[in-house]
């Protein structure tokens, strides 16, 4: 009984609930949120700007990779155009015509586009901002909706001043001086460096954090576990972000487990630990897809070392039901003969699925972790 004690205070102190009816609530919700909740990000900027390669960038794609923005010059966005994440469509980023161009006038820009249907704006250019950027701004904020400006091709300027003696720290305070210039009667707002190039370089990690603190706590996750890794620091932030919507699923699959149907919480169980891992796999870029793509930039063969991870190969293959469902029989049996006891036996049912499925969903979710540590090292990623 006291094991059993120790299962329900778990559950209760991970979910910060008081009680396994609000418990099993709060953790439904979460789940569903990691696929429900949605993520409309608008980039503007004048044809040219780089706003295509940092759509591709904060989606982990390149050209002419299908489902790419394509990055002709040449080419003018015309219409809002959306570009769902490749592996969480529940995120889409808008490409929209610049202000001024065609149909999309100063005076009626917003309505054309149609703002309300976005959770920010960034407004991107590779040079200085100019008045049709304010006066964009100036209408965003009236409409209160939060906006971000981006210098893009950051990297291009740091290096043609490298070439006549200019250090890169003298490059990004001249650059950052102009572009604030430009919009001091916003106060002025910060400016993000940034090149597509290269996320971890300069000021996108800074944007980042902004984003997060600017979003809704729903919105923050659904952000982070969408961008590409880039960075040790990006890494850690989503591992614990999945530690954390762990006991979720856990909390979730004990909410089954009270349900007297012998069988039916460990078949509901290997169905949401599969489905979260599967996220983790993508979000911590382990899929062959990303391992090939950095494999080639590397110069390293990391698909085959990544693939020694039992879990990693699973996931790979689809077989990851059959481990996991080894996992969790032995407890599957105990939830069983629990559930048949009216009232307390499905509680304790409850508690048992909840401890079972969370040591497991932690053990494999920190063996991927270990796994995309690993292939940062091997790519020189800090």
């Amino acid at each position: 009984m006291s094991n059993q004690q120790d299962d329900l205070s778990a559950l209760l102190k991970d979910s910060g609930e008081t009680t396994i009816e609000g418990a099993m609530a709060k953790a439904e919700a979460a789940v569903n949120s990691l696929d429900s909740v949605t993520l409309n990000i608008a980039l503007t900027g004048e044809s040219g700007a780089g706003k295509s390669s940092l759509i591709n960038a904060m989606r982990g794609l390149q050209e002419p990779e299908e489902g790419s923005a394509p990055t002709d010059v040449n080419e003018c966005t015309m219409v809002p155009t959306k570009y769902p994440h490749p592996t969480m469509p529940n995120v889409i980023l808008w490409d929209l015509p610049g202000i001024g161009t065609g149909l999309f006038k100063p005076d009626n820009y917003l309505e054309k586009v149609k703002y309300q249907n976005y959770d920010f704006f960034i407004i991107v250019s590779a040079s200085r901002f100019k008045a049709n950027d304010l006066m964009l701004a100036k209408e965003i904020k009236e409409k209160k909706k939060n906006f971000y400006f981006v210098r893009s091709k950051t990297d291009n300027d740091v290096t043609q001043n490298e070439r006549k003696g200019v250090k890169e720290e003298e490059t990004l305070r001249k650059i950052r001086e102009n572009c604030v210039a430009n919009l001091k009667e916003l106060g002025p707002p910060p400016v993000f460096l940034i090149t597509a190039n290269d996320l971890q370089r300069f000021d996108f990690e800074k944007l980042r954090d902004n984003l997060e603190k600017d979003l809704p706590e729903n919105k923050r996750n659904v952000l982070l576990l969408s961008l590409p890794v880039y960075s040790k620091e990006c890494l850690d932030q989503k591992y614990n972000a999945f530690k954390i919507t762990a006991w979720a699923v856990a909390i979730a699959s004990g909410a089954i487990a009270t349900a007297p149907v012998p069988g039916m919480s460990l078949a509901c169980d290997v169905t949401m630990v599969v489905a979260f891992l599967t996220k983790c796999y993508f979000s911590f870029g382990l899929n062959d897809e990303s391992l090939q793509k950095i494999s080639k930039l590397a110069g390293k063969p990391m698909l085959e070392i990544v693939r020694e991870s039992l879990v990693v190969k699973a996931l790979a293959d689809d077989s990851l039901a059959t481990t996991i469902a080894t996992k969790l029989s032995a407890a599957g049996v105990a939830e069983s003969m629990c559930s048949l006891v009216p009232g307390a036996g499905s509680t304790a049912a409850a508690g048992i699925s909840f401890v079972t499925t969370r040591s497991v969903l932690l053990e494999m979710v920190k063996e991927l972790y270990s796994e995309a540590k690993k292939v940062l090292e091997m790519a020189g990623v800090e």
